[in-house]
Parts: structure tokens; C-alpha cells; sequence
């Protein structure tokens, strides 16, 4: 594997809607430091492929209003390599526009996509994982997704179905996929778990360009067309112009629907690195170390007293003071404050909405 090929695509468009008040439209969790690591979701996203892809052939897509905020966090990746979506159009025609712009100058390109608000707690283990993973696809014309071994019969993740019975002549770790699976209810859930050939689906993709450029022309058309009609404008001062008018055209799907349910050719890898989309207040909760009560603790100053089973995120206060509660989110951002009953912590995209 030629490392100069190696393209890191990290997708930054989300907005976080269910980490409010820490995250909000204008600055979603991506770039916000949730772990109290002093690094953000996104910097610490392009700091766990380091010697993997080259600084110079890393690519952030992302919508117009967060492009400023990515060459704050990311000052090292060029211009250019920021891509800047005028409106939402979900991970196909994202996928599409940075592949063929990438395709337009290094037709050998191996590409890893990947979000930008996910946390990988082994990283040892997750370099080895995906170096094995491009080995895979820059021989072959496979398209590969990593599936995280489960740990419960989780309702909040899709599934992928994994034949085992054989694995891949030119990596043993890797499987044939079988189906995907909509996210489940916990009945359903508890049967995957059982089968032990169910995998979390964690969006994380690797192929080789002239793989998802084809797949692109078999199975999405119309949005293949859209960008490879643009091939003239990459790198031009008229190539934000150009994506201003036609990435609006592009149909609103993501790359699962697009392309990983209709291909032929599609791997899984199973793997193992302490992964979580982060999706909620509880998966923090859960992902990071806690105390002997229980409760998860980021910020400097905080006292707790007959507490436990909280998640305590309170990076602005000088002190914080929690006394006899159980099962609670407490977070303030920017004159915001949110306590929440972490059972019903579903309910936050309605309390932001007030």
C-alpha cells in the first residue's frame, strides 16, 4: 500500500441536536471539546489517522456556515481540501463530490471516510484495523465498512449481517455482507446479539476511488452525472460557484441506501477499538471513566455530594456544586443550563427547541 495514495475523507456536517446546550446549530459537537481532553470531536477524528493519510491528503466536507470554524480547528489542511456543501443532501452526494474531486487528481486515490463526531478510546488497536482495512481495498474493488463488535442490544444503531462462514482470500479478517439492517427494537436487537454475525454499523467506509466512482455510475446516476459534469471546475476560483447550483439537484440520500444496500462487492470488518457515535448525553455516560458513584465529571471545579449516576459537563463554571441527585444530565454552555433526568433524555431536542 502506498501511503501517498491514502485519502482521509471526514464528514463534518452534522449538528448535534441531541448534546444540547453543549452543542447547537451554529457550533455542533464536532467542534466542541466534549471529552475535557483539550482537543475537539474533529481534531481528535484527524489525529488517529496520523501515519495513516498524509496531512496533505486529508478532506473535510462540510456545510458553508461551519467552513470558518474547520480552518480554525484544522489549520494545516489546505483550503481546497475544505469542501463546503451550500445545503443538506446527506452522506451520497457528500461522498460523490469529494470522490470525483479527489478522482480529478489522483486516479489511484485509496479512500477512508469517516464522521467527524465519533470517539475511538483504543487507538492502537483502531491504526491496526484500518491500515489491514486499505491494504484490502487498494488490491481489490471491494467497498469495506467497519462493524463494531457489539457489546448490548443496542436500538440505537443499524446492523450489519456478516457471513463468517468464510472469510476473504486476501485479508482473513474480513466477511462478505450478508444484509443491513434498519435499527431494531429491543426484541429484534436481543436476537442479533445472540446470532453473534451482527455488527453496529459505525458509518465508516473504505474503497478505492475508481470503485465508488463506478459504483457511483451504476447505482446513482443522476448524482454521478451531477459531478463528473464538474470535473472542469475542480480547483478553480468558479468550483464553489458550480457546486452552489447543482449540489441542490442531488437527491437527499445517504450512502447506505445509495450504494452499500445495492452493491454487489461489500465487506465488513469486524473490529473492536472502544467505539460510540456519541449520539447522547448516555453514551457519554457510558464511553468515558467514572467515579466511584458513577458519574462522569468534565470541568474543573466540581463538587459532588450524595451523588450518583450523573453526567456532570460544566467546562465554563469555577464551581459547580451537585448535591443528592441520581441519574441526572447536568451541562451548561454560554449562559445555558440543561438539568435532565438522563431516562429522558430524548426529550432534549424538545427542550432546545423552547
Amino acid at each position: 500500500m502506498n501511503l501517498k495514495n491514502n485519502h482521509l475523507v471526514i464528514m463534518a456536517g452534522g449538528i448535534g441536536s441531541r448534546f444540547w446546550p453543549m452543542s447547537t446549530p451554529d457550533y455542533p459537537k464536532q467542534f466542541i471539546d466534549v471529552l475535557g481532553y483539550g482537543r475537539t470531536l474533529i481534531q481528535l477524528t484527524a489525529d488517529r489517522f496520523q501515519g495513516i493519510c498524509p496531512l496533505e491528503n486529508i478532506w473535510v466536507v462540510t456545510s458553508e456556515r461551519y467552513a470558518e470554524t474547520v480552518k480554525k480547528q484544522l489549520p494545516d489542511i489546505a483550503d481546497d481540501h475544505i469542501l463546503r456543501e451550500p445545503c443538506r443532501r446527506n452522506t451520497a452526494p457528500c461522498i460523490a463530490y469529494v470522490s470525483w474531486k479527489i478522482k480529478a487528481r489522483n486516479p489511484d486515490a485509496n479512500i477512508v471516510v469517516t464522521p467527524s463526531d465519533h470517539i475511538v478510546m483504543d487507538i492502537v488497536e483502531f491504526q491496526r484495523v484500518i491500515n489491514s482495512a486499505m491494504n484490502f481495498t487498494a488490491e481489490s474493488d471491494a467497498i469495506l465498512t467497519l462493524g463494531m463488535k457489539p457489546s448490548r442490544p443496542d436500538t440505537g444503531y443499524g446492523y450489519i449481517e456478516a457471513d463468517l462462514t468464510v472469510s476473504s482470500t486476501t485479508n482473513k479478517e474480513v466477511y462478505r455482507v450478508d444484509s443491513f439492517k434498519e435499527k431494531p427494537n429491543l426484541e429484534i436487537a436481543q436476537h442479533y446479539i445472540e446470532k453473534n454475525k451482527f455488527f453496529w454499523n459505525a458509518g465508516i467506509f473504505m474503497w478505492n476511488v475508481n470503485t465508488i466512482v463506478n459504483a457511483l455510475r451504476v447505482y446513482q446516476p443522476n448524482i454521478s452525472k451531477i459531478f463528473e459534469h464538474l470535473l472542469p471546475y475542480y480547483y478553480t476560483d468558479k468550483e464553489q460557484e458550480m457546486i452552489n447550483r447543482n449540489f441542490p439537484l442531488c437527491e437527499n440520500i445517504s450512502v447506505d441506501y445509495a450504494i452499500m444496500e445495492k452493491a454487489d462487492e461489500i465487506f465488513v470488518f469486524p473490529a473492536s477499538f472502544g467505539w460510540s457515535d456519541l449520539g447522547t448525553w448516555g453514551a457519554l455516560h457510558e464511553n468515558l471513566p467514572k467515579d466511584a458513584r458513577n458519574n462522569v465529571q468534565i470541568g474543573e471545579g466540581i463538587k459532588l455530594y450524595e451523588t450518583r449516576n450523573c453526567v456532570i459537563h460544566t467546562m465554563q463554571e469555577r464551581k459547580v456544586v451537585v448535591q443528592g441527585l441520581d441519574g441526572y444530565i447536568i451541562a451548561e454552555k454560554d449562559n445555558t443550563l440543561l438539568i435532565c433526568q438522563l431516562s429522558e433524555e430524548q426529550r432534549i431536542k424538545e427542550f432546545s427547541a423552547e
